[in-house]
């Protein structure tokens, strides 16, 4: 030990100090090799520990020999800021009572600096049994190191290891780490393109490299990381590659950690702007510092996956080999062979002398639904300056992958990995890991594009997402379904330059690649349409009335076509499906089939006569004594009703519908309201029915109380029966505790009633609420708040949209500011974008008017404003 001032500085002392320096020095940018350093100082306390150790001489050498072993991520080298120290106290048969107190002497201390140390005490022979009945222990032994004592019971542990695991039972070790890992990937998701992803046990994280490690030890017995290029598992370009991933997921790992104050392997929405900036990005091509980011450890994750993939498929092409001896699958193609199941070439020179087989080897993979080998992979990338892009062979090549479905894999994603994609249409470039920074989009543009194509294609199948028969049928009615193909294709492509709308941008750019491609102007024509529109219909179906005649004229108008319909639909769908699983589910399901099947049969046979309507309502009229289900002395009550109900509300409600609001009117009577939950199929949503004596503010009131109680309301159709009675029809989500829901539903009940009645305030009780818990989310993005009147699209209605980020007490707040303006509220669509809201109300003013002054119009928009500053997000 040193003197220092005449100080004692013990190992624990000198390891916290070079901890600090070492922690500094890596936040100030000047460690490049911070995990090794780390570990390496870890060492040096064990080391003097051991040689400076009381109670390891009461230890009897010569009978109980022990070594201290290094395991895990601390074996690996891999020691970042707050990871676990793993380490192992090794003896050679029997573990004296003493073992304990070495524990307490030299692993205690680092828990009190806030290390923590993982450990274990066996035997050799308890080292092998609890290998074999843990993986998780033989992986941790796998990456074991020596750091002191004696260095021969660490080499006895690897020859036994080697014996046991390598040589013997290597194949059924290898098919438990894959399936042990697969249990991870569905647990932590993706993380190649998961909007908060684990750096280390999603999909893509550091875990997949592992494994991979893992598994060359097992077949091949490699000892470091660097023997997977030696051994040619990777090729040098790859190794570097590897070795540049991991350095930068590292580089993260440590700053989240630091950012933590504790170990931290999910990414979460609250970092990632600050590891951004500490990381260096800055604003640049339109993308946010944080956006850059997040493109970059994306590419570095999603090359992991690949990897972890290509090998993975590798063991068990060659182990269905091993089990049956099939003919052996030919090519169509010279140049082109299959080996183990892989497509690979003959030769590198077979590429030179004809390079269209750079294009044909994909169309080979989609035709035997076999990939490429990894040999093949690269061989394309190295060749890549001799691809044509131009040729009618090559675009019929193209045509061929783009139609053909292969279920396994994707057979774009191998284009887009080795750079081919990219070469053969350039524009794609632009695109290539490029984020949208906000909780609705999960994946980086150009994988959105590809797994689009993908849904496309599942549609009529097993595998078909949606599990809708109408998708695949109209699937199958399309006439050329390559043109949608190359629509979901190219359908963002626009979002890879800045400014501007990126529909349109993308048009502009597909017209350029189509007709570099030889397309005729017809085609071309209908792929710009679909590409300029992708976004029409969801968004009218989730922020227009689609049961008003007049939206689906207005669609019909824009649209013009059958065809171009179905093709729209089916893109939106897959569109959809494609974003992520919080972008698509039953509600937006129903409202977009109802809004296409309503825009199908206006172009099929035009728009609703007064012939048609009468007929459509004398029909209801007929079967309402039997919806409602009322005593026949009711007859003339059903009668009255029927008379004062408005057009729009007899025209678009369903008999069976209709009969029940009138059961639930016969149950008012003097009471402030009453309602009906209505359970959806799936269970996703409710369909909450409230009766009412109509009167100013009303469906505010109901707002704000369903806020209050955390209920999120998705639709709203109000209808107002002329004897002064109101039917407002909530769309909602269900209660988060399914368990407790009647009781949600009771204490709504309760708070609803005192608020009709005036005995609740609810702006104050929601103002509360929104103190003691704050905002539902943290906001992602950076998007302002926008209030747009629109008195264009409906003959009888203003149409108001606002647009801002969801906080609790804000749909009250709106609703209530309508009130104060003298507008009642009869449609109402509340389109959540996961974390940005877009409300949409279709209002009349107390008159029944239409609001279309230019005063009328700034006083709304000034009220509404006044709202988002005080109740949106910035105030919260």
């Amino acid at each position: 030990m040193k003197k220092q001032n005449n100080i004692t500085e013990t190992p624990l002392i000198k390891l916290t100090h070079q901890r600090e320096t070492l922690i500094s020095g890596f936040l100030a940018g000047s460690i490049p090799d911070f995990l090794r350093q780390h570990t390496r100082i870890l060492d040096s306390y064990f080391h003097e520990s051991y040689e400076n150790s009381i109670i390891g001489p009461q230890i009897s050498m010569t009978r109980y020999p022990y070594a201290i072993i290094a395991l895990g991520g601390y074996g690996r080298q891999e020691q970042c800021i707050h990871s676990d120290v793993d380490l192992l106290l090794l003896f050679e048969k029997d573990v004296p009572d003493a073992a304990e107190e070495l524990v307490r002497e030299v692993i205690y201390p680092l828990w009190d600096i806030g290390l923590d140390v993982g450990h274990a005490t066996r035997t050799l022979d308890g080292c092998i049994t609890a290998a074999l009945e843990d993986i998780e222990t033989l992986t941790a032994l796998l990456d074991a190191r020596f750091i002191c004592g004696m260095s021969r019971l660490y080499s006895a542990l690897m020859d036994r290891l080697r014996e046991k695991f390598v040589l013997e039972t290597s194949g059924t070790v290898i098919d438990r780490l894959v399936d042990r890992n697969q249990e991870r990937h569905v647990r932590f998701g993706d993380s190649s393109f998961l909007l908060e992803p684990n750096l280390k046990e999603g999909d893509g994280g550091l875990r997949d490299y592992h494994t991979v490690l893992w598994i060359a030890r097992l077949r091949e017995n490699l000892t470091q990381p660097r023997d997977l290029e030696y051994q040619g598992c990777f090729s040098h370009r790859e190794f570097s590659t590897l070795t540049e991933a991991l350095s930068f997921i590292w580089a993260v790992r440590n700053h989240l950690h630091h950012l933590a104050g504790r170990k931290c392997d999910q990414l979460y929405f609250r970092h990632q702007e600050k590891l951004a900036d500490i990381m260096g990005y800055c604003k640049k091509d339109g993308q946010q510092p944080v956006e850059r980011f997040l493109g970059e450890l994306h590419r570095h994750m999603a090359f992991l996956k690949a990897q972890y993939e290509m090998h993975v498929y590798e063991l068990e092409n060659k182990k269905k080999q091993k089990r049956r001896r099939k003919p052996r699958v030919k090519t169509r193609i010279e140049g082109i062979e299959v080996q183990n199941g892989l497509l690979g070439f003959e030769s590198p020179g077979s590429i030179r002398e004809n390079p269209a087989l750079l294009i044909r080897i994909f169309e080979e993979s989609a035709r035997l639904h076999q990939p490429l080998s990894a040999e093949s992979e690269r061989l394309v990338g190295e060749f890549l300056h001799l691809a044509d892009r131009t040729s009618a062979a090559a675009i019929r090549s193209f045509e061929n992958i783009l139609v053909t479905r292969v279920p396994r894999f994707n057979v774009l994603e191998a284009m887009l990995r080795t750079g081919f994609l990219a070469k053969f249409i350039p524009q794609f470039d632009q695109i290539v890991n490029r984020i949208q920074y906000d909780e609705y989009h999960l994946y980086p543009v150009d994988r959105h594009l590809l797994r689009t194509v993908q849904t496309i294609k599942k549609f009529g199948t097993p595998d078909d997402p949606t599990g809708n028969p109408l998708c695949g049928d109209l699937y199958r009615e399309i006439a050329d379904p390559k043109l949608l193909l190359w629509a979901g294709l190219f359908h963002d492509i626009g979002k890879g330059e800045t400014g501007g709308n990126h529909s349109a941008r993308g048009e502009e750019i597909v017209r350029d690649i189509l007709r570099e491609k030889g397309y005729p102007e017809e085609a071309i024509g209908t792929v710009a349409f679909l590409v300029r529109n992708h976004l029409f219909l969801i968004k009218i179906a989730t922020r227009r009335d689609i049961q008003d005649e007049e939206t689906a004229i207005f669609c019909a108008h824009r649209i013009q076509d059958t065809e171009r319909l179905k093709m729209l639909y089916l893109l939106t769908v897959a569109d959809s499906v494609s974003t992520g699983p919080k972008a698509w589910n039953s509600w937006t399901a129903t409202l977009l089939e109802e809004l296409f099947l309503n825009v199908l049969n206006t172009l099929q046979n035009g728009e609703l006569t007064s012939g048609e309507f009468v007929e459509i309502v004398e029909k209801k009229r007929a079967a309402l004594p039997e919806a409602a289900a009322m005593p026949p002395e009711a007859l003339q009550t059903i009668d009255m009703l029927f008379n004062v109900m408005s057009p729009r509300y007899l025209l678009y409600t369903p008999s069976e519908a209709m009969g029940a609001h009138i059961r639930l009117y016969t149950k008012l009577e003097e009471r402030p309201f009453v309602w009906d939950i209505a359970r959806s199929s799936d269970g996703s949503t409710r369909t909450v029915t409230v009766c009412a004596k109509d009167g100013p503010g009303l469906f505010s009131r109901i707002a704000g109380t369903f806020t209050l109680n955390g209920i999120d309301i998705l639709d709203a159709q109000v209808y107002t029966w002329r004897n002064n009675i109101a039917l407002d029809v909530f769309e909602v989500k269900p209660p988060s505790d399914l368990i407790y829901e009647d009781q949600k539903w009771e204490n709504t009940a309760r708070d609803l009633e005192s608020a009709l009645k005036g005995d609740l305030d609810l702006g104050q009780a929601l103002k509360e609420k929104m103190r003691v818990y704050g905002p539902n989310r943290p906001v992602i993005g950076d998007r302002p708040d926008q209030v747009m009147i629109d008195n264009e699209v409906s003959s009888f209605f203003t149409i108001i949209e606002v647009f801002s980020y969801d906080v609790p007490g804000l749909l009250f707040g709106i609703t209530d500011a309508l009130f104060k303006c003298r507008l009642d509220v009869w449609v109402a669509k509340i389109a959540t974008k996961i974390d940005q809201v877009v409300d949409v109300f279709y209002v009349r003013d107390f008159d029944g008017q239409k609001v279309d002054a230019p005063e009328q119009v700034a006083a709304i928009r000034a009220a509404l404003k006044k709202v988002l500053s005080t109740t949106g997000p910035s105030a919260a």
